[in-house]
């Protein structure tokens, strides 16, 4: 059903998407897929890496580190905003156009005041992404 799947990620922010790339692991063992964890970083040094370069092989090695005995197929993806308040949702969904996976795994929030306003990064990539969709809420705690 899924041969190829999308997670974008911020290595600035892993810790809050644990369950988004647990349920990404999870179906790209049952359907056999790849996984892309795609990710932006800014021409300029951030607080993860000093050069774009340097961020591409920082998520290289996010995605070495998921899958150390090879049971998934893992690919990197990184690309430039440079304004990701205004411009990160756009280019995400560019990237998705590019990348063409069948499924994105993208982790979300539980939707506050806020959103009303402004709308969640997984909301608008969700809306108007040419995949199918899951957003993964990570504060939501599962019964049974």
């Amino acid at each position: 059903m899924f041969k190829s799947i999308a997670i974008p990620i911020d290595l600035r922010h892993l810790d809050q998407m644990q369950r988004a790339l647990a349920v990404g692991a999870d179906l790209a063992r049952h359907f056999g897929a790849t996984i892309t964890y795609l990710s932006a970083t800014p021409s300029a040094p951030s607080s993860v890496a000093r050069t774009p370069e340097q961020f591409a092989q920082k998520l290289q090695a996010f995605a070495a580190e998921q899958f150390p005995d090879g049971a998934v197929r893992t690919e990197t993806h990184s690309f430039i905003v440079n304004d990701p308040t205004g411009d990160l949702d756009h280019a995400l969904l560019e990237e998705i156009r590019t990348l063409d996976p069948d499924l994105v795994i993208m982790a979300s929030h539980r939707p506050g005041v806020g959103d009303y306003f402004w709308p969640s990064h997984g909301g608008r990539i969700a809306s108007h992404a040419p995949a199918t969709v899951m957003l993964v809420r990570e504060d939501v705690e599962l019964s049974g």
